[in-house]
């Protein structure tokens, strides 16, 4: 299960030209596992997200790329964080999750979630439904694709998705983990307890964690279920460098690319656990204080620089350790 993930959600690069992206990718990918991370991690998004950069931004296709990853690492598990339940059909997404697990030698967690980017389902013709709707296929989805992952034939008749004796052969290589993203305390934490091995809190301030892992535990008491099997983590976004210094010079380069005035700058200040090794790992360590298993974290301005992803892995595993 997640101790320590590292998710790359940028592929805009200072002086990095779009044939040269993806080797950039697998630069951090490999940095990663050296440093300690014991997942990998990308969005499953066809537009750059709000807060990030612009919709126009690159950005690849999550399983080709996690399945070419596969190719050039060798001990850390690849996931989608988190894979937008309304892009593939569950039978689908089964047989595309049975596949990574193949070509990785049995390293794909499968990680969910309801879907929420109403501009990209609009712009690119994906069906996008109310919340409600959303979380009603989210369940019958899972309620087809796990037993798909554990070698079971599926049939359902259900509202959004019909499926008769579906079959999943080759079955994966390793047992595939399932991970469900998301923070809402009645809904996403409730399928949390009934479905999965894995929570990622997507979203929230630490202050409100404990209050998240109380929801979690009362659901698993209402179903049955030993909250010690679930594995809780927080994805955050940092900036790291070695000095302050050296931070702001970070964060100014990116701003030239993604064209980021001042202003926008002091907004990804107060939005990103930012600074030296110093201060983000404090903040790291109060994070884990709040009572979750692990982190994933991203560096989304920075993460290019594969330096920064070997010191992120210093001391967030520090952090972890406590």
């Amino acid at each position: 299960m997640t101790r320590l993930g590292y998710q790359i959600p940028n592929f805009t690069y200072p002086g990095v030209e779009s044939a040269d992206i993806f080797g950039n990718v697998v630069a951090q990918a490999k940095a990663a596992e050296a440093a300690g991370f014991d997942r990998v991690f990308v969005m499953d998004h066809f537009y750059q997200l709000p807060g990030i950069g612009a919709p126009h931004e690159p950005m690849f296709e999550c399983y080709s790329l996690l399945s070419a990853i596969a190719q050039h690492t060798e001990s850390v598990r690849l996931s989608a964080l988190v894979t937008g339940n309304t892009y593939r059909h569950p039978t689908l997404l089964a047989k595309t999750i049975t596949a990574l697990d193949h070509v990785s030698g049995g390293r794909a967690t499968l990680g969910i979630g309801s879907g929420w980017f109403e501009l990209e389902h609009d712009s690119l013709g994906y069906e996008f439904n109310t919340f409600t709707e959303r979380f009603k296929k989210l369940e019958e989805a899972l309620q087809i694709i796990i037993p798909m992952l554990r070698g079971e034939k599926v049939s359902l008749d259900g509202e959004y998705y019909t499926v008769v004796d579906a079959v999943n052969s080759p079955a994966p290589i390793s047992r595939i983990p399932v991970m469900i993203g998301g923070s809402g305390e009645k809904k996403t934490l409730r399928m949390v307890a009934q479905y999965a091995d894995e929570s990622n809190l997507s979203s929230g301030s630490a202050e409100e964690i404990p209050r998240k892992l109380d929801a979690l535990e009362a659901h698993c008491q209402r179903l049955g279920r030993d909250r010690s099997e679930i594995t809780v983590t927080k994805l955050t976004m940092c900036m790291v460098a070695p000095t302050m210094e050296e931070a702001e010079a970070d964060l100014r380069e990116v701003a030239a690319v993604k064209g980021w005035n001042e202003q926008i700058m002091e907004m990804v200040k107060a939005i990103l656990i930012y600074g030296d090794a110093d201060t983000v790992g404090e903040q790291l360590q109060a994070l884990m204080a709040t009572g979750i298993d692990g982190m994933t974290i991203n560096l989304p301005g920075n993460g290019h620089n594969t330096d920064r992803i070997g010191l992120l892995g210093e001391i967030a595993n520090a952090a972890i350790d406590g």
